[in-house]
């Protein structure tokens, strides 16, 4: 579930707490968290390295070492990446733990297992990592112009919802902040990308900048499941200010008329109001 505002707020988290310090020891528990390589290649990997920096694309964490190597963390759906003093008591399904020279551990915990733990060659990433070398460009990190953006939709004959989730053209956005981005934009799901009014396309890269920025600025949103946190277990605030997504059925709070409508587009839960998205 995190996207890149809950994955920039644990970066920013990584970024003040973890960058700087040296990694003394490795715990890895579930193979399935490092499957790209094994156990002992990121305990190896990561052993006496200091963590030079905290960087992120799309909704990759990205961690080089003094040794030239990196770490690339992904929460993917029930991912936390959590920081502790030593000896505290770590929550069920830990699979990584980096013990730090300054008697703090991260932890990296996931229920489900979907999310991964790699160190990898930063030359060599389209062969370890391909899919983190095919990722479009960053909103966040690289910013996209006005200009860039509309070489991006009107080279593209897709629906906006579908579009704005394939992270090889941009990278980061997953259902929450494409549906609330959509909103912002005053634009259905189901409208075509090449078929957009120039008024239109100014509308929705105002809206991912907004978005995504906002969403940043509230550390993010926590669901019901509470299974995204930052750094320090603390749950974001931003889905107190969705527009749609998660209320369906519900009076839109933008228009006061419409109500908040739920389908499914390319298989991915949408919620828009039928009023403000025509």
């Amino acid at each position: 579930m995190p996207e890149l505002p809950e994955v920039e707020t644990v970066r920013r988290g990584l970024e003040r707490f973890a960058v700087g310090r040296r990694i003394n020891g490795v715990e890895v528990g579930h193979q399935r968290t490092v499957r790209r390589t094994s156990r002992q290649a990121v305990i190896d990997g990561l052993t006496d390295t200091a963590i030079l920096a905290a960087n992120r694309r799309g909704k990759y964490l990205l961690l080089p070492l003094d040794s030239g190597d990196e770490v690339m963390i992904h929460l993917r759906m029930s991912g936390q990446l959590l920081i502790a003093a030593a000896g505290s008591d770590r929550p069920r399904h830990t699979h990584v733990v980096m013990h730090l020279d300054d008697g703090n551990e991260i932890w990296f915990v996931d229920p489900r297992t979907f999310g991964e733990v790699v160190v990898f060659d930063p030359d060599h990433v389209d062969v370890e990592i391909p899919d983190l070398a095919k990722l479009g460009p960053d909103p966040v990190v690289d910013g996209i112009t006005l200009s860039q953006f509309r070489k991006i939709v009107r080279s593209r004959h897709r629906q906006l919802k579908p579009l704005l989730l394939d992270q090889h053209v941009i990278a980061g956005i997953g259902n929450i902040y494409a549906d609330e981005i959509l909103h912002e934009a005053r634009l259905r799901p189901d409208r075509i990308s090449n078929e957009l009014s120039t008024a239109a396309e100014r509308r929705l890269h105002g809206a991912i900048d907004r978005i995504l920025n906002e969403a940043i600025a509230h550390g993010g949103s926590t669901l019901g499941d509470a299974q995204y946190v930052d750094l320090f277990g603390d749950w974001g605030t931003y889905q107190q200010a969705h527009a749609v997504y998660g209320r369906t059925g519900e009076r839109c709070t933008t228009c006061g008329i419409g109500w908040i409508r739920h389908t499914v587009l390319a298989q991915r839960s949408t919620h828009y109001c039928p009023n403000c998205q025509r």
